[in-house]
């Protein structure tokens, strides 16, 4: 007699998630992907104590709708040599996550280097390809599988034209995209910590700045001001009375949650908890980063409304509680106005 196969309903959740990750889905792929999501959301990703996961990288290409990429693609990059960003990423990259002792020993400087070095030459491209005639695209094109191009939380807003979401060109100004501003190099460090590969890091994190966040990373950094003012006004709405008590100390976001907001929460420590918080903002949307950052200001809420100076309290954030920061952000979003909301989902276009 053979043995039953486990129903869904008896199969251990973190068993079903890992292989929805391992097989791919069966049957009906936005079921499939939303179930994923809610895996992710209420169980997590098994991972170790520096926060090294088998499956991490992939989960989040997954969300991500990635199309596959040839390593020799990137490869090409790398032998094109310096970029015209070159300079300037050499400049940043040996200060990145200086003091995090798991970073330092699993990503070298060279690594973050080449990754940033050929994220500037492939958006430097993409400038160079919309002055001259479109390139035609097959069915697996740079959006993905087009199945799950209306499914996935995190490509929703990459359904314009391509000239909409690019992040390459100019340097600084305006609203002429960059092909590399200060603080990617710190956005950049979780996908190569995550990934299993320098070529996988690319894919994710070329496709997490020309398509979720490209306001983040123009020049003007149009995003992050964008995102600073929704952290003012949300907290308002969650939290009006530590809100109004940092407004009287004249403490508006701008001047204490910019790198909190430009790096998606990865400028502050511990790591492994930074990785969790990308878990679930890869599985329901990077703009809810907005309401983690409101989230760590509540933790806080006795110690700045007891603080004759909170400034110097919001110098540098206390260290991430990944858990209670996404049940947070989740449990607070419903306090969100519809207009707000839509404000958050398209901040960082």
């Amino acid at each position: 007699m053979t043995a039953a196969r486990k129903s869904p309903a008896s199969q251990d959740p973190r068993e079903e998630l890992e292989g929805l990750v391992r097989q791919g889905p069966q049957g009906d792929l936005q079921a499939k992907l939303a179930r994923l999501r809610y895996l992710v959301l209420c169980e997590g990703l098994l991972a170790d104590g520096d926060g090294m996961s088998q499956s991490r990288i992939y989960v989040w290409l997954i969300l991500l709708n990635a199309p596959a990429m040839p390593t020799d693609s990137y490869l090409d990059l790398i032998r094109r040599g310096a970029s015209p960003a070159y300079s300037k990423i050499r400049n940043d990259t040996f200060r990145t996550l200086a003091t995090n002792p798991l970073f330092k020993r699993r990503v070298s400087e060279a690594s973050l280097i080449r990754l940033l070095n050929a994220i500037a030459w492939k958006l430097h491209d993409a400038k160079i390809e919309r002055l001259g005639d479109s390139t035609k695209v097959n069915a697996a094109n740079e959006l993905g599988s087009p199945e799950l191009q209306h499914a996935s939380t995190v490509v929703k807003h990459a359904q314009g034209p391509p000239t909409t979401t690019a992040t390459d060109g100019s340097e600084a100004g305006g609203t002429e995209p960059g092909i590399y501003v200060q603080g990617m190099n710190v956005l950049c460090a979780p996908f190569l910590y995550a990934a299993r590969s320098e070529a996988e890091a690319f894919v994710a994190f070329h496709l997490f700045v020309t398509r979720e966040c490209p306001g983040y990373v123009r020049g003007a950094m149009d995003g992050v001001h964008k995102g600073l003012a929704l952290v003012d006004k949300c907290l308002a709405i969650i939290d009006p009375k530590l809100s109004a008590y940092l407004q009287s100390k004249h403490m508006k976001a701008e001047l204490y949650a910019f790198a909190s907001v430009l790096t998606m929460c990865a400028c502050t420590p511990p790591l492994p908890e930074v990785l969790q918080i990308w878990d679930f903002l890869f599985a329901y949307g990077p703009h809810l980063n907005i309401l983690c950052i409101c989230a760590q200001l509540v933790i806080m809420r006795e110690t700045l409304l007891t603080s004759p100076s909170p400034t110097k309290l919001l110098r540098a954030f206390p260290p991430l509680q990944a858990k209670l920061i996404i049940e947070f952000a989740a449990s607070n979003l419903r306090k969100i106005p519809a207009d707000v909301y839509e404000e958050l989902v398209h901040h960082a276009e």
